[in-house]
């Protein structure tokens, strides 16, 4: 029985697209006072729903299909030699899983982020408020990673255990450092991580095909896309 089947869920009114300026969505949203647990998430994940903050989306426009969930099957990830010259660039720094990423250090630096990478994006302006309920705010699946350089940090990755994989929620990091493809080097570590435990795949969330910002995601070969309710391999 699908998991759709035993909650609620709702659909906003169409609004303008994050993605397409000429479009409208809408997005189907399971009712927030609905506990998810290990196995609902995880069948949640593998029918192309993402979480933000407490909340589980997925799309659901009607004249538009362009948001492709993604995930890659760590055991049979290659790197390129352009994703290995990222790791090798990368090696000085110093990678950590912390319990928390509360306060203004970490703030600052998604704020900068933010300000300087999506300044015409949803989230701008950054708010302490909207960083609370985004990304701060615990859940039991949540898990945060920081990238230090010379104990500064310059990347914070957010990914969350899906029982037999993982899924990454946000990544961002001090555009001064854009040299170093932080975003890319998160990813690939969270590969490397998900082999090691045995892990099936990695979700990245939504490719979509016209949006420039998110051509990196298809990048990492092979990757599964969700296309008609079915994973298809892209090699």
């Amino acid at each position: 029985m699908s998991v759709l089947s035993k909650v609620k869920v709702y659909a906003t009114h169409p609004h303008p697209c994050s993605y397409q300026d000429d479009r409208e969505a809408t997005t189907l949203f399971i009712d927030p006072a609905v506990k998810i647990d290990a196995i609902a998430y995880k069948d949640l994940t593998e029918i192309g729903f993402r979480r933000s903050g407490n909340h589980f989306y997925r799309p659901h426009c009607q004249t538009c299909n362009d948001c492709i969930p993604t995930r890659i099957p760590v055991d049979s990830f290659t790197p390129t030699r352009r994703q290995k010259r990222i790791e090798n660039k990368n090696q000085d720094l110093t990678i950590t899983t912390v319990d928390s990423i509360a306060g203004d250090e970490y703030y600052q630096l998604y704020a900068k982020y933010i300000e300087q990478r999506h300044e015409n994006g949803d989230m701008y302006p950054p708010t302490p408020e909207q960083y609370q309920q985004f990304l701060v705010r615990e859940t039991q699946f949540c898990q945060f990673t920081v990238f230090r350089l010379n104990d500064i940090p310059i990347c914070v990755s957010v990914r969350d255990d899906v029982s037999d994989s993982y899924s990454a929620i946000y990544t961002f990091f001090d555009p001064d450092y854009s040299n170093r493809s932080l975003g890319n080097f998160a990813v690939l570590w969270m590969i490397s991580l998900a082999k090691s435990e045995n892990r099936q795949y990695l979700y990245l969330g939504y490719w979509i095909r016209s949006c420039r910002k998110m051509s990196y995601k298809i990048e990492y070969r092979p990757i599964e896309l969700l296309i008609n309710g079915r994973w298809q391999t892209l090699t």
